[in-house]
């Protein structure tokens, strides 16, 4: 980490124009302040917004505001400060159940903050300090639509644009009338911009007809100087105000001004806010407020999901889902319930650690933290998934030898105890672990072939089959005799005839592909979850696995499936140990790291591979190429539109007539002409993180 007088040096990494280092200056009175208020405390803050839950990437982020950017820093446990802050400035997306869940989630994962702050507790103070600017001449009243904005921002990144090709803007890109740049309010007196935001404060105003935005600059290279809004209307009650406002401050004029008022010392983002550095500290120049350091982090992509809070509600409205919490989700609550614990989530955040680098994580870097945590506490038992009944048939013979079997909760951990295992004459074990027909490599059971039982220290022989409709329900087998018993070469788990009935979720991944795209859901995993409704547990679980010990927002029993998994006892359980009833159902948290596939994949199934491998192959070329391509050449040069127009506009590159000769239409033009603006945003990101 670096302060802003050691990113001078590396300007070109940090894209920091002279102006804006010179706006990030604090002077020394304002230093001097900063230093009586704040001693040698050092203090980072956690702002999310309450407009979803928590998610995997916002866990990366408390671990940097809460403690890897002090061990940057190099400061004392006991200097150490952090503020939890809602950044609570738009209430149409804001509800009390976001603010709850995000003050519950940062509690489990074992972060105390110095204190919970609001945004929305300094309105008062946000507008009195957007008065301010008026009265300086530094913000205005604005009734442009959202539309007329937008064509004002293209028409002067347009014109910036030209102007550093070394072309004249004038001649390139006109202006129309300053009614449209610099805009026609932009001149409009302090005094009438006063008497409109009052008018705006007290709601005599419509929403959608006036924004207060900032007098910034329209020929700067970044366009988050194009004249920021700093306040709209909208007639939404605050859920943590209330109903006292109808104007609701910006994120980008709110940001930093409250990190100022809480005196932050090192405000930490992720990389797609660093363009947001320029107008952070034209607000607090502009205002004369204290200035915070900027450091930007890569933000944490992580394969076989999405963090984007507008894809993860959509996953959970269309119902993909069952909820926030849901144990496919990426959210903390998701985690939490498929029963990753706050020590592997923080240990993972914890050995990415911070980086400007930006990449996607492999999933299975997480996968294997869970196991690495998980095989030393998780208690040891037995499972049948699609359980298969196996009746003994020689049983008579038996009955006198020793059939109850000690077995250790944990073959690494003494203290975790042990549990008795009764044979009797039926028993069930996991489809899994039977086939109709044998082979050299399959070591499971199939008919007239012996495998060892384990913990019996014996071999069991399939002599019968009993099928219904095709499906094995039933296999008559014998345990061998003792004076004859070949070495087995394998063991098979199984269950107790006094096992437990219950449901098993086994979790995959939530995307068929690493990366979802923008058909990400078309993407989506059908068998991202596969309920086992009829499966059978081990009777030794049933204390542990008691529906009175649960607690929805901690981590509950985790338990290891012998060769399946490590699995978490889920919220829906209704289990009594004491009335030996009720509904058991666990989650999957992952597999075992040892794990191996007994049955062997179809041809329909390595061929549905194959295919998806290729597809991935594919798209990952396509995208590299079209990377490649300029903005002006994408509908010439780009595969997904070869041969699909006959003319281009020879300025701006845009399709003018289809494949057959026929002009386009205003509305396919538009569509174009935002689908080339998507392209050159996407394509400036990758040469930026290119450069870097």
């Amino acid at each position: 980490m670096t302060d802003v007088k050691e990113d001078t040096s590396t300007t070109t990494r940090n894209a920091l124009s002279a102006r804006e280092l010179e706006w990030a200056k604090n002077s020394p009175e304002l230093l001097a302040k900063h230093k009586e208020t704040n001693g040698d405390i050092v203090r980072t803050r956690f702002p999310p917004e309450p407009n979803g839950y928590l998610h995997i990437g916002h866990a990366k982020s408390m671990n940097m505001n809460f403690s890897l950017a002090f061990e940057k820093l190099n400061v004392p446990m006991e200097n150490r400060r952090t503020i939890f802050r809602y950044d609570d400035t738009n209430p149409d997306a804001e509800t009390k159940e976001y603010i709850d869940s995000l003050k519950r989630d940062v509690a489990w994962l074992g972060w105390t903050p110095e204190r919970t702050t609001y945004s929305s507790d300094n309105f008062v103070k946000l507008h009195d300090l957007a008065v301010q600017l008026i009265k300086k001449g530094l913000a205005y009243c604005c009734d442009m639509t959202k539309l007329e904005m937008e064509v004002q921002r293209e028409l002067a990144m347009k014109r910036v644009s030209a102007k550093s090709s070394g072309k004249d803007p004038d001649d390139e890109y006109p202006i129309p009338s300053p009614d449209v740049l610099p805009g026609r309010n932009r001149d409009t007196s302090i005094e009438r911009n006063l008497e409109i935001f009052d008018k705006m404060k007290r709601g005599i105003y419509d929403e959608g007809t006036w924004t207060l935005r900032l007098k910034m600059d329209f020929e700067s290279a970044n366009p988050n100087m194009y004249d920021l809004v700093a306040y709209r209307i909208k007639f939404t009650s605050h859920p943590h105000a209330g109903k006292g406002w109808c104007i609701y401050p910006a994120y980008d004029f709110t940001h930093g001004i409250c990190d100022s008022l809480e005196q932050i010392d090192y405000s930490i983002c992720t990389l797609e806010f660093e363009t947001r550095r320029e107008p952070y500290y034209w607000i607090l120049w502009a205002l004369d407020m204290f200035r915070p350091n900027v450091y930007e982090m890569s933000r944490l992509n992580c394969q076989y999901t999405v963090l984007s809070k507008r894809r993860l509600l959509k996953l959970v409205n269309a119902n993909y889902v069952r909820g926030w919490d849901d144990p496919r989700m990426p959210t903390i609550s998701g985690l939490r319930r498929r029963g990753y614990t706050k020590e592997i989530v923080n240990k993972f955040c914890n050995d990415l650690g911070a980086t400007r680098a930006s990449n996607v994580i492999e999933y299975e870097k997480l996968a294997n933290t869970a196991r690495t945590c998980l095989s030393e506490t998780s208690q040891r038992a037995m499972v049948a998934l699609d359980p298969i009944e196996i009746t003994i048939s020689n049983w008579k013979e038996h009955e006198g030898t020793t059939l109850t079997f000690s077995v250790q909760n944990s073959p690494t951990d003494d203290s975790l105890g042990e549990h008795s295992i009764t044979l009797t004459s039926t028993l069930y074990i996991d489809s899994s672990d039977f086939r109709l027909e044998d082979s050299e490599e399959y070591y499971g059971l199939a008919p007239n072939k012996a495998v060892g039982i384990k913990y019996h220290g014996g071999n069991i022989i399939c002599d019968k089959v009993i099928q219904d409709n095709g499906k094995v329900k039933k296999l008559i087998c014998r345990l061998d005799n003792a004076e004859d018993r070949p070495k087995p070469k394998t063991w098979i788990s199984w269950v107790p005839s006094d096992g437990i009935r219950c449901e098993v979720r086994v979790y995959n991944h939530l995307f068929t592909v690493a990366e979802p795209s923008d058909l990400w859901e078309e993407e989506l995993n059908p068998e991202s979850e596969i309920v086992y409704a009829d499966a059978i547990i081990d009777p030794s679980v049933s204390e542990l696995v008691d529906a009175s010990k649960l607690d929805k927002w901690q981590s509950n029993a985790a338990l290891q499936f012998e060769r399946m998994g490590y699995f978490v006892v889920d919220l829906d359980t209704t289990w009594s140990h004491e009335k030996k009833e009720g509904k058991l159902v666990f989650n999957r948290t992952v597999s075992l790291r040892e794990e191996i596939a007994i049955k062997k994949l179809s041809k329909k199934e390595e061929e549905t591979n194959a295919a998806r491998k290729a597809k991935q192959a594919a798209d990952k070329a396509a995208k590299e190429a079209r990377m490649k391509i300029e903005p002006k050449d994408l509908f010439r040069l780009s595969e997904e539109y070869k041969g699909k127009y006959s003319k281009f506009d020879e300025k701006t590159g845009l399709p003018t007539h289809d494949a057959e000769g026929t002009a386009l239409t205003k509305s396919a033009t538009k569509k174009l002409a935002k689908e080339q603006k998507k392209h050159a945003q996407v394509l400036a990101k990758f040469n930026a993180a290119a450069a870097k």
